[in-house]
């Protein structure tokens, strides 16, 4: 299973095994998702990190 390095809101970076890609149409809703963050035990806004190694 691949997983997806994310960094929240609030600054920390976890790994996750699933990031769902939205659309709306044919255009995408924008690269954020939110997730429960197992740092901060909260649903925040995440974004994939750039040049993470993935899974």
């Amino acid at each position: 299973m691949e997983s997806t390095v994310v960094r929240c809101a609030e600054g920390h970076e976890f790994s996750t095994s699933t990031f769902p890609m939205q659309q709306l149409g044919s255009e995408r809703i924008g690269p954020g998702r939110l997730l429960r963050c197992p740092r901060c035990a909260r649903l925040r806004q995440a974004v994939p990190v750039k040049g993470a190694v993935r899974h």
